[in-house]
């Protein structure tokens, strides 16, 4: 059994024991091996393999007999009718940021309307996200909500989406959509964001503002358009060193660098708008170190609104993003397409563009005179 990361363990071994059933090594009556010599053989625990036997059997696939043991049922074949209709959601990341909330406004959208969830995460990496598809795709799924990986660097895993479209699998996009997919997708107005974030910094006062963006997806480019045409329209001259981009392998040590070297400098910067608030922390924790106080001897904003807003020690100045609702209402929008709602019926599966706010705490303030 080849052990995937990015699949819990007991849909791993539930895949398995699958190709089993489809193979023929179990067949139609026969007895599957104890939970305890599953576990023993695939060196699992026992809540793991019971985990496993309990998504067969909800499937009709397996049958337990009290005293005997587990079966595969004599149909030996999926029973459609008893089978929970499955969505699949691949995200970037699962276990950290804001990720998780999304996820959590999804699943409970879908289990109120009687849906299954199967999850996956790309690790923001192409070649995963392709093994997720992949995966996904294997599986019998009534519908995929997918954020893109690196969706600024183009999309090498286009067959895959054109064999969905083509087998009219219904998917949407979240956070942002590959360009070249005519495809549903909910978003945040990031150029908005970041247009915000740098005029309510101008509005206070600064003039020397640094932006630190990710550049492999497109809510960072958004982002960093947004804090351009802000300091444009001001008629404000934005420093070519200013301006800091990177991408998802330099996000620990590059930004934290050039940030540091600019605070140290002659003319430093007297705010920092952060590509969102995971990076926006640790600004506040290097300017801290280097004797600036916050928001006194610079200012930092944040983006996302995260639980790390408020776990810094200083209240983070932020731009709201939806979150759990966001992933209530692609859970909605999908289920209108796989049921034949209004969405679907009369072809509007339409974009849904959320906009930012700006929420103000202490990061943030006007800057120092003298």
């Amino acid at each position: 059994m080849k052990m995937n990361k990015r699949l819990p363990k007991y849909m791993i071994l539930k895949n398995e024991l699958l190709s089993w059933i489809e193979s023929g090594r179990l067949s139609p009556g026969g007895q599957v091996p104890s939970e305890n010599e599953i576990a023993e053989q695939f060196s699992l625990s026992r809540q793991t393999v019971r985990q496993a036997f309990s998504e067969l059997e909800r499937q009709g696939l397996l049958e337990r007999v009290q005293g005997k043991g587990t079966f595969v049922r004599r149909a030996g074949v999926r029973d459609e009718a008893s089978q929970p209709r499955t969505i699949g959601i691949v995200t970037t990341y699962i276990s950290d940021y804001i990720f998780p909330h999304i996820v959590r406004g999804a699943e409970a959208e879908l289990r109120s309307r009687g849906y299954r969830l199967l999850l996956a995460s790309t690790d923001n990496d192409k070649e995963k996200e392709m093994e997720c598809l992949r995966l996904m795709l294997s599986e019998p799924l009534s519908g995929l909500i997918i954020e893109p990986t690196k969706s600024a660097e183009g999309n090498p895993n286009l067959p895959f989406y054109l064999s969905m479209q083509s087998k009219n699998l219904p998917f949407l996009m979240i956070n942002e959509s590959y360009r070249e997919l005519e495809v549903p997708c909910l978003k945040v107005d990031d150029e908005l964001g970041g247009l915000t974030a740098a005029r309510y910094l101008i509005k206070q006062g600064h003039t020397r503002i640094a932006g630190f963006f990710k550049t492999d997806d497109l809510q960072g480019v958004n982002r960093l358009r947004g804090f351009m045409h802000a300091h444009r329209e001001a008629g404000i001259p934005l420093a070519p060193d200013h301006v800091v981009t990177y991408t998802t392998p330099q996000k620990g040590d590059l930004p934290l660098k050039r940030a540091r070297e600019l605070l140290k400098g002659p003319d430093r910067p007297t705010a920092l708008v952060a590509y969102n608030d995971e990076l926006a922390v640790p600004l506040i924790h290097a300017a801290r170190e280097l004797g600036l106080s916050v928001p006194g001897g610079v200012s930092v904003v944040g983006f996302d609104d995260s639980a790390l807003a408020l776990a810094s020690g200083i209240p983070l100045t932020t731009l709201t993003h939806p979150k759990e609702e966001m992933g209530r209402e692609a859970a909605r929008r999908l289920i209108a397409m796989i049921e034949g709602g209004s969405l679907y019926a009369a072809g509007e599966a339409e974009d849904k563009l959320y906009i930012p706010e700006l929420i103000e705490r202490n990061s943030a303030a006007q800057p120092q005179r003298g």
